[in-house]
């Protein structure tokens, strides 16, 4: 279930590295998204 939540999160979620955002001065949004994509890759993982 996880393997295809991460590929809906790869096609539907902004990708803040390669925009280059500085984690220190991401808003509370986007550290919620980035929260979200690794603890979903993660559970993918195992």
């Amino acid at each position: 279930m996880f393997k295809i939540l991460a590929q809906i999160n790869k096609l539907l979620l902004p990708s803040f590295t390669k925009q280059r955002l500085d984690l220190s001065k991401a808003k509370k949004w986007q550290m919620a998204i980035i929260g979200f994509r690794y603890y979903v890759t993660t559970r993918a993982i195992d």
